[in-house]
């Protein structure tokens, strides 16, 4: 099973790079019929990448969400499964593009990590009902705001085209700033819940399993942090009802928090332990 696992993941990850340039393609040639191939390539990799997931589950007898590899493949998936879905109802161009670069960059950079299993003097700690909802509760909030991203990105650029008045088909293929800033709202909206919910079964995991709340921990301090940006962003669009190109630039800002958290308080935290 290893050994197929590992076939398959490198099957995925080359028709995955082929879909993503096929989706490039069309974004500076308008070629629909490369984008029709790059989309029915992008479902083929997502079977895959499904396949392997549901490998990998049997093989340890676990949700493969707890290691760096793991959780790198896991918001990968993600991405491919909202952007799919996304395109499915809305037909949005582009988002599925930006989207799989993201999704693309992180399944890549997971080939440089390692692996294997949990430690086996890990085993019986971690693996823990409450330790992986906390998890995928957070990879699912970190996928939504990579999401909302994408949104940003994609008034940002057709407000740069609209103020240098450049008229073409790709401005005509984004999607209009209202709508691009409303579905950025959205999916924040969906990511804000589902990270509280997961600091908070992270907290209680770790009441119950190693009887302290590691507060003072660097990635539950970025935690707390995206929590409270993204929380003033919410605030400020629902509230005070400010709209616009600096939401946006506010919206992209909470995103880098975002990458600063997930990859770069990693390498400070103690209580992820086993995050390797």
């Amino acid at each position: 099973m290893v050994a197929v696992s590992a076939v398959l993941y490198v099957v995925t990850i080359v028709l995955y790079s082929v879909s993503v340039f096929g989706y490039f393609i069309d974004f500076l040639h308008d070629n629909r019929k490369v984008n029709k191939f790059a989309f029915w390539l992008l479902s083929i990799v997502w079977l895959l990448q499904t396949v392997f997931f549901i490998l990998r589950a049997l093989e340890f007898d676990r949700l493969p969400v707890i290691t760096t590899f793991e959780g790198l493949f896991f918001y990968a998936w993600l991405l491919v499964t909202l952007s799919l879905v996304i395109n499915r109802f809305f037909r949005i161009d582009f988002l599925v593009f930006f989207t799989n670069v993201l999704g693309f960059a992180l399944m890549a950079f997971s080939l440089f990590t390692p692996n294997g299993d949990v430690p086996p003097d890990l085993n019986e700690l971690l693996i823990s009902e409450l330790l992986i909802v906390h998890i995928s509760l957070i990879l699912l909030a970190y996928a939504t705001f990579t999401v909302a991203f994408v949104f940003s990105v994609m008034y940002f650029l057709q407000h740069q085209l609209l103020k240098r008045k450049q008229w073409n088909k790709r401005l005509l293929r984004l999607e209009n700033l209202a709508k691009a800033e409303r579905m950025a709202f959205v999916m924040t909206t969906l990511g804000v819940p589902c990270l509280l919910l997961g600091l908070i079964l992270g907290f209680v995991w770790s009441s119950i399993q190693l009887a302290y709340l590691p507060i003072l921990d660097a990635k539950v301090i970025g935690s707390i942090a995206v929590l409270i940006t993204y929380g003033i962003y919410l605030y400020v669009w629902a509230v005070k009802q400010q709209r616009g190109y600096n939401m946006i630039l506010f919206n992209m800002g909470c995103f880098l928090l975002v990458l600063i958290n997930y990859f770069l308080s990693g390498e400070l935290t103690d209580f992820h332990f086993w995050y390797f």
